[in-house]
Order: structure tokens, then sequence, then C-alpha cells
């Protein structure tokens, strides 16, 4: 009869081969170092493509080089009217067009504003389900 080898025979953080492979070997190492002498030429190249038009290689560089915008925070908080969420999504979309709300400000809101909506609708529909319940007597 044969046992199994203790699968717990070393303890946590603890390595069986403490020398281990050294940082670097692996095969994604070697190939960096076989394109490493290539880059400028693979970047001048593209940079050429960019520049003739290619939007594909010019976003590839824009994405790499330019780190992405960060939206602005809004200079003075925006006052919502009490009134409907229809009136209250106009404000918005008036902030938005009169440049004192950053655009993705403003569809942030929008969505915050159409959620509020579904839930005030799931409220509404609930209150009118339970007196529907109460007038015909099922509960």
């Amino acid at each position: 009869m044969t046992t199994k080898p203790n699968p717990s025979r070393w303890k946590k953080g603890e390595s069986g081969n403490a020398a281990g492979k050294p940082k670097g070997s692996g095969r994604l190492q070697a190939i960096r170092e076989q394109l490493a002498d290539d880059v400028p030429e693979i970047l001048a190249a593209l940079s050429a493509m960019a520049k003739q038009g290619d939007p594909q290689a010019a976003r590839l560089i824009l994405e790499r080089v330019l780190p992405p915008l960060k939206p602005e925070e809004c200079p003075t908080p925006i006052v919502l009217p009490d009134g409907t969420l229809t009136a209250q999504g106009r404000a918005v979309l008036a902030a938005v067009a009169a440049g004192s709300l950053a655009p993705m400000q403003g569809a942030a809101l929008l969505g915050a504003i159409g959620t509020l909506g579904r839930i005030v609708e799931i409220d509404e529909l609930a209150t009118r389900i339970e007196k529907l319940e109460a007038q015909h007597g099922n509960t």
C-alpha cells in the first residue's frame, strides 16, 4: 500500500526551492532583450504611420505615452431644482451646455437621475399594488 505525500509539507510562505528561478530568466524576458535593439526603429515607424493618419498607430502611441485625462473637479456645486426628475435632467444638460459642468460629470449625474427615476417608479408601483390589494382584501 502506497501513501500519498503530505500536501502541507511546506509551511505557508516557505519554498521547497529557496534559490528558485532567478527573476528575468523566463521567455518573456528573452523576447524583451531581443527586441530592445529594435525599439527605436519600431517607434519611428509607428510614429510615421500615426503622422500619415493611421488612427490605430496614433492611439497606441498616445495611450502609452500620455496619461489619460482625469475629469476636472466641478468648481462650483450644481444646484438641481426640487421639481421633477425631468427638470433636474434639463438642469444638468444646461450646466454642461454652459460649460459649468464637465460632460463626463453631466453624464454621471444623468445616469444617477435615471437610476433614481427607476427607484421612484418601483416605489410608486409597490404603493399602487398595496392599495389595490387593500381594496380587494388580498393580503
